[in-house]
Protein backbone atom coordinates (compact mmCIF):
# COMPACT_ATOMS: atom_id res chain seq x y z
CA UNK A 1 0.00 0.00 0.00
CA UNK A 2 1.57 3.54 -1.00
CA UNK A 3 -0.47 6.72 0.05
CA UNK A 4 0.91 10.51 -1.23
CA UNK A 5 -0.01 13.16 1.67
CA UNK A 6 0.19 16.06 -0.75
CA UNK A 7 0.32 19.74 1.03
CA UNK A 8 1.13 17.76 3.83
CA UNK A 9 2.49 21.22 5.80
CA UNK A 10 3.19 20.32 9.20
CA UNK A 11 0.65 17.38 9.67
CA UNK A 12 2.89 13.93 8.43
CA UNK A 13 2.25 10.59 9.18
CA UNK A 14 5.23 8.38 10.10
CA UNK A 15 3.65 5.31 9.25
CA UNK A 16 5.56 3.60 6.24
CA UNK A 17 3.37 3.49 3.76
CA UNK A 18 2.53 7.12 3.73
CA UNK A 19 4.77 9.50 1.55
CA UNK A 20 4.45 13.28 3.12
CA UNK A 21 5.29 15.70 0.21
CA UNK A 22 5.33 19.25 0.14
CA UNK A 23 7.41 22.45 -0.53
CA UNK A 24 7.36 24.02 2.55
CA UNK A 25 9.99 25.85 4.58
CA UNK A 26 9.79 23.62 7.26
CA UNK A 27 10.34 20.68 4.96
CA UNK A 28 13.00 22.02 2.85
CA UNK A 29 15.36 22.87 6.01
CA UNK A 30 14.04 19.06 7.19
CA UNK A 31 15.63 17.12 4.27
CA UNK A 32 18.53 19.93 3.45
CA UNK A 33 21.57 18.68 5.38
CA UNK A 34 23.20 21.64 4.83
CA UNK A 35 19.97 23.71 6.40
CA UNK A 36 19.50 21.01 9.07
CA UNK A 37 22.39 22.98 11.50
CA UNK A 38 20.48 26.07 10.98
CA UNK A 39 17.14 25.30 11.89
CA UNK A 40 16.55 26.52 15.12
CA UNK A 41 17.44 29.71 13.73
CA UNK A 42 15.42 29.50 10.79
CA UNK A 43 12.51 27.98 12.15
CA UNK A 44 11.32 29.25 15.80
CA UNK A 45 8.58 29.03 18.37
CA UNK A 46 5.44 26.80 18.20
CA UNK A 47 7.11 26.42 14.31
CA UNK A 48 10.12 24.43 15.43
CA UNK A 49 8.00 22.21 17.94
CA UNK A 50 6.03 20.95 14.77
CA UNK A 51 8.98 20.42 12.80
CA UNK A 52 10.72 18.25 15.66
CA UNK A 53 7.61 16.35 15.11
CA UNK A 54 7.94 15.91 11.34
CA UNK A 55 8.30 12.17 10.03
CA UNK A 56 11.45 11.03 8.41
CA UNK A 57 8.85 9.85 4.99
CA UNK A 58 9.24 12.82 3.12
CA UNK A 59 9.55 14.19 -0.10
CA UNK A 60 10.45 17.84 -1.04
CA UNK A 61 8.36 18.88 -4.06
CA UNK A 62 5.96 20.94 -5.76
CA UNK A 63 2.15 19.84 -5.84
CA UNK A 64 1.81 22.47 -8.34
CA UNK A 65 4.23 20.29 -10.89
CA UNK A 66 4.08 16.61 -11.74
CA UNK A 67 4.06 14.02 -9.17
CA UNK A 68 7.35 12.58 -9.11
CA UNK A 69 5.54 8.93 -9.61
CA UNK A 70 5.25 6.79 -12.59
CA UNK A 71 1.52 6.37 -14.19
CA UNK A 72 -0.74 3.63 -12.38
CA UNK A 73 1.49 3.50 -9.50
CA UNK A 74 -0.28 4.60 -6.18
CA UNK A 75 -2.72 2.88 -3.98
CA UNK A 76 -4.03 5.81 -2.64
CA UNK A 77 -3.74 9.99 -2.75
CA UNK A 78 -4.41 12.13 0.23
CA UNK A 79 -4.88 15.92 0.50
CA UNK A 80 -6.59 18.16 3.41
CA UNK A 81 -7.37 21.73 3.24
CA UNK A 82 -4.89 22.03 0.08
CA UNK A 83 -7.77 22.27 -2.89
CA UNK A 84 -9.02 25.36 -2.21
CA UNK A 85 -5.99 27.01 -2.43
CA UNK A 86 -5.74 26.41 -6.05
CA UNK A 87 -7.34 28.64 -8.59
CA UNK A 88 -10.37 26.58 -10.17
CA UNK A 89 -8.66 26.31 -13.25
CA UNK A 90 -5.25 24.75 -11.38
CA UNK A 91 -7.80 22.60 -9.45
CA UNK A 92 -8.83 20.49 -12.47
CA UNK A 93 -5.26 19.61 -13.27
CA UNK A 94 -3.96 18.99 -10.07
CA UNK A 95 -6.40 16.21 -9.77
CA UNK A 96 -5.83 15.06 -13.04
CA UNK A 97 -2.27 14.43 -11.69
CA UNK A 98 -3.41 12.32 -9.16
CA UNK A 99 -5.89 10.58 -11.72
CA UNK A 100 -2.03 9.51 -13.98
CA UNK A 101 -0.79 8.14 -10.69
CA UNK A 102 -3.25 6.31 -9.38
CA UNK A 103 -3.30 2.15 -10.14
CA UNK A 104 -7.34 1.56 -11.65
CA UNK A 105 -9.10 1.19 -8.40
CA UNK A 106 -7.00 3.23 -6.24
CA UNK A 107 -8.70 5.96 -4.12
CA UNK A 108 -8.63 10.03 -3.45
CA UNK A 109 -9.23 11.28 -0.62
CA UNK A 110 -10.34 14.88 -0.66
CA UNK A 111 -10.72 16.91 2.69
CA UNK A 112 -11.86 20.55 2.14
CA UNK A 113 -13.30 23.38 4.04
CA UNK A 114 -17.26 22.58 3.84
CA UNK A 115 -18.96 25.74 2.30
CA UNK A 116 -22.15 24.77 3.11
CA UNK A 117 -21.56 23.89 6.77
CA UNK A 118 -20.00 27.33 6.74
CA UNK A 119 -23.07 29.17 4.87
CA UNK A 120 -25.90 27.82 7.13
CA UNK A 121 -24.20 28.72 10.74
CA UNK A 122 -24.04 31.94 9.04
CA UNK A 123 -27.48 32.43 7.68
CA UNK A 124 -28.43 30.60 11.32
CA UNK A 125 -26.55 33.23 12.85
CA UNK A 126 -28.31 36.13 10.80
CA UNK A 127 -31.56 34.45 12.73
CA UNK A 128 -30.18 34.13 15.83
CA UNK A 129 -28.81 38.11 15.60
CA UNK A 130 -33.05 39.32 13.93
CA UNK A 131 -33.95 37.58 17.49
CA UNK A 132 -31.73 38.27 20.31
CA UNK A 133 -29.70 41.64 19.27
CA UNK A 134 -27.21 40.74 21.66
CA UNK A 135 -25.50 38.15 19.15
CA UNK A 136 -25.03 41.10 16.82
CA UNK A 137 -21.19 41.85 18.43
CA UNK A 138 -20.26 38.16 17.86
CA UNK A 139 -21.39 37.98 14.23
CA UNK A 140 -18.18 38.44 12.71
CA UNK A 141 -17.09 35.45 13.66
CA UNK A 142 -19.58 33.90 11.12
CA UNK A 143 -18.26 35.64 8.29
CA UNK A 144 -14.89 34.80 9.03
CA UNK A 145 -14.89 31.24 7.95
CA UNK A 146 -16.46 32.43 4.56
CA UNK A 147 -14.25 34.79 3.50
CA UNK A 148 -10.99 35.51 6.10
CA UNK A 149 -8.71 33.32 4.03
CA UNK A 150 -9.61 34.72 0.92
CA UNK A 151 -8.75 38.07 1.74
CA UNK A 152 -5.75 38.25 4.29
CA UNK A 153 -2.78 39.80 3.07
CA UNK A 154 0.05 38.26 5.57
CA UNK A 155 0.92 34.86 5.82
CA UNK A 156 -0.75 33.98 9.55
CA UNK A 157 2.65 32.09 10.92
CA UNK A 158 4.95 35.43 10.16
CA UNK A 159 1.98 38.01 11.24
CA UNK A 160 2.50 36.53 14.84
CA UNK A 161 6.67 36.98 14.69
CA UNK A 162 8.41 39.92 16.56
CA UNK A 163 8.98 42.90 14.16
CA UNK A 164 12.36 42.18 12.44
CA UNK A 165 11.85 38.35 12.11
CA UNK A 166 8.22 39.31 10.57
CA UNK A 167 9.71 42.00 8.11
CA UNK A 168 12.32 39.34 6.83
CA UNK A 169 10.40 36.65 6.33
CA UNK A 170 7.94 38.71 4.39
CA UNK A 171 10.04 40.37 2.25
CA UNK A 172 12.13 36.87 1.57
CA UNK A 173 8.42 34.56 1.51
CA UNK A 174 6.13 37.27 0.52
CA UNK A 175 2.31 37.64 1.11
CA UNK A 176 0.27 35.32 1.54
CA UNK A 177 -1.56 34.65 -1.88
CA UNK A 178 2.42 34.32 -3.28
CA UNK A 179 3.00 31.58 -0.16
CA UNK A 180 -0.10 30.12 -1.40
CA UNK A 181 -2.16 29.98 1.83
CA UNK A 182 -5.40 32.16 0.49
CA UNK A 183 -8.45 30.19 -0.85
CA UNK A 184 -8.72 30.68 -4.51
CA UNK A 185 -12.21 28.59 -4.19
CA UNK A 186 -14.05 27.01 -2.24
CA UNK A 187 -16.19 23.85 -2.36
CA UNK A 188 -19.18 21.49 -1.13
CA UNK A 189 -20.69 18.56 -1.93
CA UNK A 190 -21.99 19.68 -5.63
CA UNK A 191 -19.24 21.52 -7.18
CA UNK A 192 -16.59 18.95 -5.77
CA UNK A 193 -18.35 16.23 -7.02
CA UNK A 194 -18.70 17.42 -10.18
CA UNK A 195 -15.19 18.60 -10.45
CA UNK A 196 -13.62 14.56 -9.30
CA UNK A 197 -16.22 13.37 -11.95
CA UNK A 198 -15.04 15.39 -14.90
CA UNK A 199 -11.46 15.29 -14.32
CA UNK A 200 -12.93 11.37 -14.59
CA UNK A 201 -13.02 9.44 -10.97
CA UNK A 202 -15.59 7.49 -10.41
CA UNK A 203 -17.81 5.78 -7.58
CA UNK A 204 -17.78 9.31 -5.34
CA UNK A 205 -19.42 9.08 -1.87
CA UNK A 206 -18.73 11.44 1.19
CA UNK A 207 -17.36 9.79 4.22
CA UNK A 208 -16.66 11.15 7.78
CA UNK A 209 -13.25 11.75 9.16
CA UNK A 210 -12.89 8.26 10.67
CA UNK A 211 -13.99 6.30 7.38
CA UNK A 212 -13.04 5.89 4.02
CA UNK A 213 -12.67 3.30 1.48
CA UNK A 214 -8.64 3.01 2.37
CA UNK A 215 -8.10 -0.11 4.28
CA UNK A 216 -6.98 0.44 7.59
CA UNK A 217 -7.78 4.29 7.36
CA UNK A 218 -7.49 4.97 11.85
CA UNK A 219 -3.57 3.55 11.80
CA UNK A 220 -2.24 6.54 9.55
CA UNK A 221 -4.04 9.29 11.90
CA UNK A 222 -3.76 11.60 9.15
CA UNK A 223 -7.44 12.92 9.91
CA UNK A 224 -7.04 12.90 13.69
CA UNK A 225 -5.26 15.28 16.14
CA UNK A 226 -2.98 14.15 18.64
CA UNK A 227 -5.84 13.18 20.94
CA UNK A 228 -7.42 10.89 18.61
CA UNK A 229 -9.98 13.39 17.69
CA UNK A 230 -11.23 15.02 14.09
CA UNK A 231 -8.45 16.57 13.14
CA UNK A 232 -10.30 19.74 10.71
CA UNK A 233 -14.04 20.01 12.38
CA UNK A 234 -16.37 21.54 9.96
CA UNK A 235 -14.91 19.73 6.91
CA UNK A 236 -16.51 17.61 4.07
CA UNK A 237 -14.81 14.52 3.01
CA UNK A 238 -14.83 12.74 -0.35
CA UNK A 239 -13.38 9.95 -1.55
CA UNK A 240 -13.41 8.64 -5.17
CA UNK A 241 -11.92 5.97 -7.35
CA UNK A 242 -9.68 5.85 -10.65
Amino acid sequence: MLILNLGCGSKTSDHPNVVNIDWSIMLRVRCNPWLRPFARILINGDRFARYNKLSSNLIVHDITKRLPFTDNSVDAVYHSHVLEHFDRNKAHEFLKEQLRVLRSGGIVRVVVPDFERSCRNYLDHILLCERNPAAIDEHDGFVTPLLEMSVQREAFGSSQQKPLRRTVENLLLGDARQRGQTHQWMYDRFNLLSLLRSVGFNNIRYEKYDRSMIHDWHHYGLDLDQSGKEYKPGSLYVEATA
